[in-house]
């Protein structure tokens, strides 16, 4: 059995020592050797050996030591022996450490006589510390600080045990003298901390009396302070005007742990705007003053509280928020941002937007790592802002889209998608965001933006120029036709020499050039490269971007471009009056088809064409060579209001969240509301009257009202022991964040009274008890409540397990009772998120680990299946309403999660409707946690197997 010390000492582990070898080492005058014993005789005590052989040693050897480090061993010696017999009075060889611990208190040493005054502090037994209450109050007027700033604590220690106000009832006036003529500020804490612990009144009447002074005072006695008042104001709000008037003027002191503390106070007790105000500037300034980024997370999330209930306050601080960007730290910076995007208003959206304009050149310097990472995050930011006020997108597309060609491919992608969506919802931008785009085409090096940029010029290019020009730009990033040509020689031996053949194959391309006058002209180049195949043909820098990706393979690009073609041409049509120049460029656009088939369908490269890629480009052909009305309006108008349709219900979605957000009025039509304007105002401050209106508000729409769920209170009692034993037990869960709070109820049902009644809990997976269990004696047919705190620190399925452990009086062994286990679920640390396509891709691509889950269920209809999955697992459905309509038989939807580790949890899941009836689904599942299993494996198991 463990005992439990103020303080670790060092052991190394190996034989243990011989009790006879530790008194023989006490005994001699060797002072290392004798320190080492100690040590040793500590660590058996506590590891659960009694050793009673070595007290009598040590009180004659050890106890007449003037030795420090001797003294302070000696002092957790004693404070860890057994110091009472069975039936709880005190051994008589105590008497001789009374007498030790008189002399150490009269002891010239300072440092011995601090030390034996704070070993007092952790001594319950009232017969050994009565005869020392004498030498303890002397130590009060000691002229050395450290002494009396220990003797407090002491006086305060005795006068908090169950007899102490009979052995020393006049301590609160002693101690408020001392606290009114003490000088050392660490001393007027502990004797201010006393009368706040043990005579309230007294601690009120002190500060009332000194509220001038306050602010002079020292950072350690104003952090009591601040405790004082909370404790006051939370049992009579009726006092926390004159109060949060001492809360204000510490705003201004020069600690910055104790501004800190004022500002959570303030938010805390009042919802005044003054008050408010005030402390989301503190926050502010903490923020920028502060070089710790965990101190600037930690006050980014006291900003990000704010903003959920007094967003108005902080919409008027958005910009000095915004200057937490100049940090470096990426977490700081995704932080700022989140606030900063649910604070923009019509009235402060430019001064944001420029800022954040600002912010992504200075990330072209390509000092720091993490630019490209940074600059997506910004992209991002300004997406939102000109998604939710257009007007400000003329002033940021045209920058945002000189990163089209950015190395860091997610930016360029946040970036062609703002563009996609920033010319459909902006008409009047259209003409300069395609002249832009044809531009800065051929600078797009990935396939991803490069697929996305060419839907854009097949669907936006509607005049006769836009059309000529976005066909020309394609043909000059393709380059020159063919992509590859054959040798004579080779040609004529390729049927007869396939395993040694040499292809020799010639790469010609042509992009734009800036000549030295500023003039645009065609570069052309030819490369002729020897290989044997199968060698991947790569496109070198000089060539097209096009068509450098379609010597890789990527034939996906290759029927977007098809695809590109076939609509400019059949624009082109409709614009143009000559037959013979449409007749012309169809031409051309059928030859760059056919060598895109003839280059998949070759050796060249290591990979054919992919089917899908065929027809797709097969289609193109086909339909340049004969089109019909209902084909044409299809390519020309359908795609693009589906594009328009998938925008509004994003919208729609948005709308919802936010309105899913809002407060929910809990008011009553019978509650009592209080008019300010009639109440009388004498004596009240104007943050007193402001803080009223606040509250006859809040009473108004029901936030003081917040019922709880009986039923979901309920279900979280579990019961621990059976009806039939003697002792019955049932446990309150309460999970919050990283903290599980068991709330046990203990019943004694026996006639008989329990002694040393003990509840010993031990946990499997990552979670761990923060305090020792206590022992309790409990009258017959009596109850008591014990709260046990546990520390979580990952989403793993945890158990905990037990038993509770008593003694009566007429059995002298130990009775058991083993409890229930208690299965801690893992859906209590995660909750539904929000997370975009392209991150969700991102992260699906990344994670590691994937698992399929084959499931067969009796549920008839896919949809109310995918509704009782997102249930069960506390998921958000990612996928559009509109994509899970219609009855095809089959449904696939992403889900999506968080932990409040701050862990990923992504579910893909698709469903299939059998000829039975009956639904059948594969879910895959990918986490960005160790525990990889935890979020779906073993609940889908127990759910649907």
């Amino acid at each position: 059995m463990e005992k439990s010390c103020s303080l670790l000492v060092h052991f190394d582990k190996g034989t243990p020592a011989i009790a006879n070898e530790i008194k023989e080492a006490l005994e001699g005058n060797d002072m290392p050797a004798k320190i080492d014993a100690m040590m040793k005789a500590i660590m058996l005590l506590l590891n659960g050996e009694t050793l009673p052989q070595l007290f009598i040693t040590i009180i004659r050897y050890v106890l007449p030591s003037e030795d420090h480090t001797i003294q302070k061993l000696l002092l957790l010696y004693l404070e860890i022996i057994e110091k009472t017999d069975a039936k709880g009075r005190v051994l008589p060889e105590m008497i001789l450490i009374c007498q030790n611990l008189r002399n150490n208190l009269q002891h010239p040493n300072e440092y011995i006589r601090g030390v034996t005054l704070r070993f007092l502090c952790r001594l319950k037994e009232t017969e050994i510390i009565e005869p020392l209450i004498p030498s303890v109050l002397q130590n009060l007027e000691h002229r050395h600080p450290f002494i009396r700033r220990n003797a407090i604590l002491a006086v305060m220690s005795i006068y908090k045990l169950p007899q102490g106000e009979q052995i020393l009832g006049d301590a609160p006036d002693m101690i408020e003298k001392v606290l009114l003529t003490e000088q050392d500020q660490s001393a007027k804490r502990n004797a201010f901390l006393m009368l706040f612990n043990c005579a309230q009144d007294r601690a009120i009447n002190y500060l009332l009396t000194h509220i001038e002074r306050v602010s002079e005072w020292g950072d350690m006695l104003q952090m009591v302070v601040l405790e004082l008042i909370r404790k006051v104001c939370r049992t009579n709000r009726g006092e926390k005007g004159k109060y949060i008037k001492i809360i204000i003027s510490l705003l201004n002191v020069p600690s910055t742990a104790v501004i800190y503390e004022c500002a959570g106070t303030l938010v805390s007790l009042s919802s005044a705007p003054t008050a408010i105000r005030a402390a989301a500037n503190t926050y502010c300034q903490l923020l920028l003053s502060q070089s710790d980024n965990n101190v600037k997370l930690i006050v980014l999330d006291r900003l990000n509280e704010l903003k959920s209930s007094h967003r108005d306050i902080l919409v008027d601080l958005i910009m000095d928020v915004l200057r937490a960007l100049s940090s470096p730290n990426l977490d700081i910076r995704r932080k700022t941002l989140d606030i900063v995007l649910d604070l923009i208003t019509p009235r402060n959206i430019n001064e944001v937007v420029l800022t954040l304009k600002k912010e992504v050149v200075k990330t072209q310097s390509g000092e720091l790592e993490k630019n490209g990472e940074y600059r997506q995050m910004l992209i991002q930011a300004i997406h939102s802002c000109a998604i939710k006020f257009p007007e400000v997108a003329s002033t940021v597309v045209h920058l945002l889209m000189d990163f089209l060609g950015d190395s860091n491919v997610g930016s360029a992608v946040d970036v062609i998608v703002f563009v996609r969506e920033i010319i459909e919802t902006n008409p009047k931008l259209r003409v300069s965001i395609i002249t832009r785009l044809l531009d800065t085409f051929y600078q797009i090096r990935a396939a991803r933006v490069c697929t996305c940029a060419l839907w854009i010029i097949g669907e936006y290019c509607l005049s006769l120029s836009e059309v000529g020009s976005g066909i020309a730009t394609i043909k000059q990033c393709l380059g020159e036709l063919p992509f590859y040509s054959v040798s004579e020689e080779e040609e004529a031996t390729e049927s007869s020499k396939k395993d040694n053949q040499v292809n020799s194959i010639t790469l010609s391309s042509k992009r734009p050039a800036i000549l030295a006058d500023g003039t645009y002209a065609t570069q052309s180049a030819a490369s002729e490269t020897t290989f044997s195949p199968p060698t991947l043909v790569q496109g070198s820098l000089t060539s097209g971007n096009l068509r450098t990706l379609l010597l890789t393979g990527d034939f996906f690009l290759g029927a977007v471009v098809a695809c590109t073609l076939t609509k400019l041409l059949l624009r082109l049509e409709e614009v143009q009056q000559s037959k013979v120049e449409v007749n012309k460029e169809s031409t051309r656009a059928l030859l760059i088809m056919v060598s895109m088939l003839q280059l998949g369908q070759s050796s060249v490269l290591p990979h054919p064409i992919d089917n899908d890629s065929y027809d797709r480009i097969v289609l193109c052909i086909r339909l340049l060579c004969n089109t019909g009305d209902e084909i044409r309006k299809i390519w020309l108008q359908s795609c693009r209001q589906s594009f328009v349709q998938m925008l509004s219900e994003k919208q729609l979605q948005e709308t919802q969240e936010i309105k899913a957000k809002a407060q929910i009025s809990h008011a009553q039509p019978d509650d009592l509301i209080d008019f300010y304007h009639l109440k009388s105002r004498k004596g009240m401050s104007q943050l007193e009257l402001e803080d009223a209106v606040q509250d006859d508000l809040k009473r108004a729409t029901g936030e003081f009202v917040k019922d709880g769920d009986d039923a979901n209170k309920l279900s979280r009692i579990l019961q621990l022991t059976g009806f039939s034993d003697p002792v019955y037990a049932e446990a309150y869960v309460t999970v919050h964040h990283y903290d599980i709070v068991l709330d046990v109820t203990v019943i004694n049902r026996t006639k008989e009274t329990l002694q040393n009644l003990c509840l010993e809990l031990a946990t499997m997976g990552d979670l761990k008890l923060v305090e020792r269990p206590q022992n309790y004696t409990l009258a017959p047919e009596s109850s008591k409540q014990i709260k046990a705190n546990i520390k979580v620190s990952s989403t793993e399925t945890g158990v905990i397990f037990g038993n509770i452990v008593y003694e009566t009086s007429n059995v002298h062994e130990r009775t058991v009772v083993v409890l229930n286990d208690i299965h801690i679920d893992i859906m209590d640390y995660i909750s539904p998120a929000v997370c975009g396509d392209v991150a969700f891709r991102t992260m699906w691509a990344e994670f590691e680990w994937e698992n399929k889950v084959a499931v067969n269920t009796v549920i008839q209809d896919e949809k109310d299946f995918l509704d009782h999955i997102i249930k069960s697992t506390n998921m958000k459905c990612l996928t559009a309403p509109s994509a899970l309509d219609g009855e095809c038989g089959f449904l696939a939807a992403n889900l999506y999660a968080k932990s409040v580790f701050g862990e990923d949890a992504l579910v893909n899941v698709s469903i299939e409707k059998q000829a039975d009836g009956s639904c059948s689904q594969s879910k895959g599942i990918r986490c960005s946690f160790c525990f990889l299993h935890v979020i779906g494996f073993p609940l889908s198991y127990n759910y649907y197997s």
